[in-house]
């Protein structure tokens, strides 16, 4: 039967042949949900709340926060609606708005790293004008330039999901909306969809990670010129926890793509398993990583969770 997107509802799909332990499952995701939403939430209140961390390198830091907290919301109701619910239908409206935010909350989180990147290496290669550089002003302009690079540049392979005319099956493989999910089922030239993505992923994710290679190579070089051991360790510390999410994030990326590209064979559960990974593994690990890793961000998440529980 053939339809236009806009009339027809789609099905999404949780693990299939797993169904009977759906809602096990279920138990599992709501737990790294719930982690997700706390990990991230006490982050955001942590920066808003203590004026030591008033500074560029947790203001972004908190953009990180609340872009991971975006995304796990727009997966959430979805993937626990399958899982728990059973509820597998989805409007075709809600279903391209999904797989808008979700792509372009994962460009605007490699943004913000690259971002964070840029961060430390004014402080480290230039610390003398480190504040008269990063103003407040500035750290806004670099946030609603990543926002608006992220949000504007997916709307092109988007919109045409709405006038697509599809005959395929309404089912796509995932609990969760995916633009290359959709495309496979529209019965039209999806050839811009198919490039355009692929130059989209190219000139963010592998420019990004070049740039912030690249910066590393130069924060490193300037590291290594300083003369006191001391002061060399420290400098490297400050950088630690943003390399281990950089990494995190990026290796996601990488592991999911070369899945898709090579796993032909692999069993779809692989596929499935890879994209849960890409979309909860680094908004889990981001707020334990900069708990573990940053001095400054785990005393004062034991401040403030003593001054309120002494307040109680």
């Amino acid at each position: 039967m053939w339809s236009n997107g806009s009339l027809h509802p789609f099905l999404l799909t949780g693990f299939p042949g797993l169904e009977a332990a759906h809602h096990w499952i279920s138990l599992f995701f709501l737990f790294i949900y719930m982690s997700v939403l706390f990990g991230n939430g006490t982050l955001l209140l942590l920066i808003k709340e203590d004026h030591n961390l008033h500074e560029p390198m947790y203001f972004f830091l908190s953009m990180l926060a609340a872009t991971d907290l975006g995304l796990t919301l727009t997966t959430m109701p979805t993937v626990l609606g399958v899982l728990w619910l059973d509820y597998r239908e989805i409007g075709s409206a809600a279903c391209f708005s999904q797989a808008y935010f979700i792509h372009s909350l994962s460009f605007v989180e490699s943004g913000i790293l690259l971002a964070m990147a840029y961060d430390r290496f004014i402080a480290i290669c230039n610390p003398l004008r480190y504040t008269s550089m990063l103003t407040t002003t500035r750290i806004v302009k670099i946030g609603l330039g990543v926002l608006i690079r992220g949000f504007v540049s997916v709307v092109p392979p988007i919109m045409p999901l709405y006038f697509f005319v599809y005959c395929h099956s309404y089912v796509l493989s995932h609990a969760f909306c995916l633009h290359q999910d959709v495309i496979k089922l529209a019965c039209a030239d999806t050839t811009f969809n198919q490039l355009y993505p692929v130059v989209l992923v190219v000139f963010i994710f592998v420019l990004d990670s070049l740039i912030i290679f690249i910066s590393y190579v130069l924060i490193l070089k300037t590291v290594l010129s300083i003369a006191s051991r001391e002061e060399r360790a420290k400098a490297l510390n400050t950088c630690v926890s943003h390399i281990c999410c950089v990494l995190v994030f990026y290796v996601a990326v990488i592991g999911l793509s070369l899945i898709h590209r090579f796993g032909k064979q692999v069993s779809h559960i692989v596929h499935l398993i890879m994209s849960y990974v890409y979309f909860l593994f680094p908004p889990l690990m981001n707020p334990i990583i900069y708990s573990v890793k940053t001095k400054q961000i785990k005393n004062g998440i034991l401040h403030l969770f003593t001054t309120h529980r002494i307040g109680t």
